[in-house]
């Protein structure tokens, strides 16, 4: 089976077209600033690499049209016929409490996403948008979509509530939702492959270490419990996003500086976090740097950084009653090996172990970072969450 992954964002679609069989990326590339000054189109495959070419994109669906041409095109491509693509399978983000798996995208579904719009005003417009251009552009290609908040459906009320009258959760549906879902599910499966052991009796804490950050608890394949929560604003501290703080900070902020709303939102969500802390950058690559160099404000945010993943790692262990496994991915978690090494560094007394001897290495397979002798397992797992969307997709379209 041979799907194409779709990820649409408020002015992008992110593609992918993989081969089932093998599980061989075909096609790839991104439609950028659709609607913009300076559209740009990316498209690679094993006849052509072209970097940034600018396109004419005024919507969304002219770009998944020059997605579909350039899989057709006679010289590059790697189809002959848009029949040729068995399905499309959609990242979405939030679904609230509706679906717990891969769904065939209906019309019920799309409700259901217009519904979330609230819980979701950036990603679930440009979903939406995503997936009338491809219904209306491939009207007999089965539309399938993983919403980002599924894995963690599996949550117990415990993990999911918050201490907030329970009215609110009743009328509104405020609760822990978690992201990143896809991703976490990805990297478990594949940490119980690599390790050949059932998933069924591991107990797992996946570490998806990016811009935006999450940690999630997988106790025998299910997410129990996990760091974002109403929103990806929670959590640990992120590149521009604050994570936890004391939830009277804004109220303070706003008497105090006499700061509006969405003042004090930009400020937790666009001027916090590693940026915040360090007065300098959000990159974690420009902060690595300047540690090497000693720089004070540099350190201070690195600190503060590690130290929310060793907690939440922690307090994800004692919840599980345990950890198997230790699973670093995303793109600071797979890429910044001392971020692995000070993150593992004194949790002795848990069975964490880390081997720091092939730390260094650059590889996109499964790198083990554990000595023999260590209780658990520590894996740096390179996330595939268009992989993931692929594998469910034909997994759902198998069961009809």
């Amino acid at each position: 089976m041979r799907i194409l992954t779709i990820n649409c964002g408020s002015s992008s679609v992110k593609y992918q077209f993989i081969n089932l069989e093998t599980e061989y990326v075909m096609a790839e590339g991104i439609c950028e600033n659709i609607g913009e000054a300076q559209p740009l189109f990316t498209y690679k495959s094993e006849k052509l690499k072209l970097k940034k070419k600018a396109v004419d994109l005024p919507s969304h669906t002219e770009a998944v049209q020059l997605i579909l041409d350039s899989l057709q095109d006679v010289e590059t491509g790697c189809i002959s016929n848009v029949n040729e693509i068995d399905a499309v399978g959609h990242r979405l983000v939030h679904a609230g409490e509706h679906y717990n798996g891969t769904v065939n995208i209906t019309d019920d579904v799309i409700r259901v996403m217009e519904e979330c719009i609230p819980l979701a005003p950036l990603h679930n417009p440009a979903n939406i948008i995503g997936i009338r251009a491809t219904r209306r552009l491939m009207p007999e290609t089965p539309q399938c979509g993983l919403f980002d908040t599924a894995f963690h459906q599996t949550m117990p009320e415990r993990a999911y509530l918050y201490p907030l009258p329970y009215d609110y959760y009743y009328d509104k549906k405020i609760r822990r939702y978690g992201f990143h879902g896809t991703s976490h599910k990805y990297v478990a499966e594949e940490a119980s492959r690599h390790l050949q052991k059932p998933i069924e009796d591991l107990k797992i804490i996946t570490c998806h270490i990016g811009n935006g950050a999450s940690i999630t608890a997988i106790d025998g394949g299910k997410s129990v419990d996990t760091s974002m929560g109403f929103t990806p604003l929670e959590g640990l501290v992120m590149g521009t996003r604050c994570g936890d703080i004391d939830p009277a900070i804004p109220l303070y902020l706003q008497r105090q500086y006499g700061m509006s709303i969405d003042e004090v939102d930009k400020v937790m969500n666009k001027k916090s976090g590693i940026l915040g802390l360090s007065e300098m950058a959000s990159d974690m690559r420009t902060i690595e740097d300047e540690v090497a160099l000693g720089n004070k404000d540099a350190i201070r945010a690195l600190e503060v950084y590690v130290y929310r993943i060793k907690k939440y790692i922690g307090a994800y262990a004692a919840a599980m009653n345990g950890l198997d496994v230790l699973v670093f991915t995303g793109g600071v978690g797979e890429n910044m090996p001392p971020l692995r090494e000070w993150v593992c560094r004194d949790m002795e007394f848990f069975g964490i172990k880390f081997d720091s001897s092939n730390n260094d290495l650059r590889t996109s397979e499964v790198l083990e970072l554990h000595l023999p002798d260590s209780k658990v397992k520590i894996l740096k797992i390179t996330t595939n969450e268009e992989l993931m969307i692929a594998r469910e997709t034909e997994k759902l379209l198998k069961q009809k």
